[in-house]
């Protein structure tokens, strides 16, 4: 806990250094390039946007602890109902993302470490490699002329109706969905076939059939328990991804989203919504990783002990 909190304060200087290096200043961009200089330095005042980086960082962290993540220099509105609202709609495409390639890749490491060095290891093995490598935007603009525009089985956009339902809503997310876990289910297959091919070489696997055990009991109370270990720490890295590949799906997919979010601040010098959207998504990397941290120690027994001494 002490560790994710640092992190998430060294995010948050990296994220104001970061918006303030950008080219441009909120004022121009807000009256436009054609506003006079004048009226541009009278914005940047009543923002605050002339004062020293130091106290503008301050103030911004200050207002972060109190709950106020600032006031959007495009909208003249406060950032946090857009930031909620925005990674709202992430999370879902994330959660979508997730449910779909965790079972997938899971269940192919196991079997292609099963029957290592048979067809079908090989194929698993290249298969994953193979995907890995393909960029999100190069496989959703195939998966679009594929599926939404020739054979019209999924919308071709992510953004529902309002008042629209579970299933309409999951429907409009399938697509979206589908170009990370092409690229995630790569890595969290390959991870769980060498968590899988090193837990069935190990000694207590090697004991636990010696004792007579079933072949199932051994696979899921012995390989498995460890084997997923390794695993869970790669999904939990893959979530940084997976959020930073929002930016491409959900703009190809015209999604509302964290990333569209981010994408139009940076563009609009929105300097207030830019660091609070950034922050967000830092911080539910942070927060899944300090989950799947938990998860790791609950699954090991030797972390427990470590823990307990």
């Amino acid at each position: 806990m002490g560790l994710s909190l640092l992190t998430l304060w060294l995010v948050s200087v990296v994220v104001f250094l970061g918006a303030q290096v950008l080219p441009g200043d909120p004022g121009r961009a807000v009256l436009g390039p054609l506003a006079d200089a004048r009226a541009v330095a009278a914005l940047n005042r009543e923002i605050g946007a002339d004062r020293p980086p130091v106290e503008i960082y301050v103030s911004w962290v200050g207002g972060m602890l109190q709950g106020d993540l600032g006031q959007s220099y495009a909208y003249r509105a406060p950032v946090a109902p857009f930031v909620g609202d925005a990674m709202l709609k992430s999370l879902k495409l994330v959660g979508m993302i997730f449910v779909i390639v965790v079972p997938l890749g899971v269940g192919a490491g196991v079997v292609a470490a099963l029957n290592v060095g048979k067809p079908i290891d090989r194929i698993i093995s290249v298969a994953s490699l193979s995907l890995t490598v393909i960029p999100e935007f190069v496989s959703a603009i195939a998966l679009i002329l594929v599926f939404a525009v020739i054979l019209r089985w999924l919308p071709l956009s992510a953004s529902w109706p309002a008042g629209a339902g579970p299933l309409t809503q999951l429907e409009h997310l399938i697509l979206p969905a589908l170009p990370l876990v092409i690229v995630l289910f790569g890595y969290i297959a390959r991870m769980a076939r060498a968590g899988t091919v090193e837990a069935l070489s190990s000694d207590y696997t090697r004991t636990a059939v010696l004792k007579g055990l079933p072949w199932r009991t051994v696979l899921t109370r012995h390989v498995l328990r460890n084997a997923l270990v390794p695993t869970i720490t790669v999904i939990a890295a893959q979530t940084g991804y997976a959020l930073g590949g929002l930016v491409v799906v959900e703009t190809l997919f015209r999604y509302q989203g964290i990333g569209n979010l981010v994408l139009s601040a940076a563009k609009a010098k929105d300097f207030a919504m830019l660091q609070a959207g950034i922050l967000a998504i830092g911080a539910f990397f942070i927060v899944a990783t300090l989950i799947a941290d938990c998860i790791t120690v609950m699954l090991n027994p030797r972390l427990r002990a470590e823990l307990g001494r």
